[in-house]
Parts: C-alpha cells; structure tokens; sequence
C-alpha cells in the first residue's frame, strides 16, 4: 500500500542550472561553433568561388549560376594542372613508399632494443625538427645542382624524407611503446623469430599508427611548397607551386585558384574519409603509455 502510494507521487520539479552553470554551456557552445565558422569559412568561400565566372568572383553573393568553366581552364594551357597533379602524386606515393618502412623499422628498434647511445640518437632525430627549412635549402640546392638533380622528382623525394622519416620514427615509437611486450614474448613462445613476430603480430596491431603516420607523410609531401619552388623550373612542378603561377592580365585568377585549390584538397579529404577510424584510434592509441 505504501509503495503504491509513493509511486503515486508527482515526481519533484527539477531545478534550473545555475546561471553561471548556464553562462559557462553558452560559452562553450559559442567557442565550438567560432571555431567551426572560423574553419570552414574559407573552405566554403573558396568552394563557391571555384563555381564563380571571373565577375561573380568578385561579388559577395551566394546564389549565382554555377560554371565548371574554371575547372577545364585549370587543365588546359598554359596552366596545365593535370601533369603537375601527375608529378605530385608520384613525390608523394614515393616519400610514403619510403618513409613508412624505413620509419617502422627504426622505430621498432629503438622502441624494443637496449643498446648504447639508443636515447641520444632517438634525440638527435628530433632535434632534425627544429631545423628550419631555409636554413638547409641553400646546402640542398647546391647538392643537387652538383648531382644535376635540379627540377627532377628524385630530388623532392630525398628531401621530403630528410624531415617526414624523423617525423614517422618519433610518431611510431610512440606506438610501439604502448603495445605491451608480453604479446611478443607470447609468439616467440610459440616458436616465432623476431622476424615473424613483427610481420604476423607486431604491425597489425600498430597498423592504426601506421596508417596515421602515412597519412601525415603524404599530407606533407603533396602540400610542401617552399623546397619544390626552390628546386623545380618546369619539367617536376608540383600541383602548389603550379597552382602559383595562375595569373592573367588582369592578376590573379581568383576562379581558377579556388578550382584548383579544390582540386588539391581532394585526395586529401578522400583519405582521411576513409581512414577516419583507424586515425581517431591511432591517435588515442599512440598518446598512451
């Protein structure tokens, strides 16, 4: 009797947040959605623009008659957009070809072996991240120039990897680090060699890291532009530096700049659509020790 008589009653009248709890959500609410405006405003005003006519880019307005006019400018002369994206993409594919397996190896050694000098080495790969880029383009000039290496692909690559394998290895060990060592022991139990156990065991279960540290060597290496503008002229341009030569009597092609800004983002959100699981689970994995 008693307890129909409690659940016959009104449930209590919930109280308001306090204002200050109030003010702070607002806050919170307010920055997220400044941040959003602030990121994906210019991305927005560049997709429009790729869809402008040369007088509607001018104009702030949003409804126009859309054009792909900008889009087939870009890949005929004298811009010729399709053979920079050519040289890009194979730059690219080349330093992740290159960086992904060198950078796991040393990673993994340096994360599971004991050896002198191991922390010292692992410091001087930082320390090749603060370097700046300028400071080392005149040495790098002055080699390929010497090596006759000037405006070839094979030159971009030995650059980019001179800063996207320190970046991999110091990405990488940090996953290798948090995958605990008994799951090794465990297969050389079985009768694996270390050789197997790496391939069978080890990278699979670092395959999100992995995939996170390609990813961010072919971001890299398709958007580097101060290294291709100094050691390119015309046979291996990259689409960045390409995209900076679109001009016309009257400047800058502000229509065939967002086009082809479009066109460079492209590969980029392809991949990170695709990858975005492993790449939120690399990230939280690879942070935790």
């Amino acid at each position: 009797m008693r307890g129909d008589l409690v659940a016959e009653l009104p449930p209590l009248p919930r109280r308001p947040a306090p204002l200050s709890r109030r003010l702070a959500q607002g806050a919170e609410v307010f920055g997220a959605l400044a941040i959003i405006f602030f990121v994906m405003f210019p991305l927005v005003w560049m997709l429009l623009g790729a869809f402008k006519n040369e007088i509607d880019i001018y104009s702030t307005k949003l409804f126009f008659q859309a054009t792909l006019d900008n889009f087939r400018a870009v890949f005929a002369s004298p811009v010729l957009l399709g053979g920079r994206i050519w040289i890009s993409a194979l730059v690219s594919f080349l330093t992740v070809a290159i960086t992904i397996p060198l950078g796991a190896a040393a990673a993994y050694v340096l994360s599971r072996h004991r050896f002198r000098g191991r922390n010292t080495l692992f410091l001087l790969i930082l320390i090749t991240q603060f370097v700046p880029a300028v400071v080392v383009a005149i040495p790098f000039f002055n080699l390929f120039r010497a090596a006759h290496l000037i405006d070839t692909p094979l030159a971009l690559v030995i650059v980019y990897l001179s800063f996207t394998l320190p970046y991999a290895i110091w990405l990488l060990r940090g996953f290798f680090d948090a995958l605990p060592v008994e799951i090794e022991e465990a297969s050389y139990i079985d009768g694996c060699n270390e050789f197997q156990t790496l391939r069978f065991v080890t990278v699979p279960l670092v395959l999100p890291g992995i995939l996170v540290a390609a990813v961010f060597t072919f971001i890299s290496a398709w958007n580097e532009f101060f290294f291709a503008l100094i050691l390119t002229r015309s046979e291996s341009l990259t689409l960045p530096v390409a995209i900076l030569g679109i001009s016309g009597p009257r400047g800058p092609m502000w229509e065939q700049l967002s086009a082809a800004g479009m066109i460079v983002m492209v590969p980029i959100l392809v991949m990170s659509f695709f990858i975005r699981k492993y790449f939120v689970e690399g990230i939280t994995v690879g942070a935790v020790k």
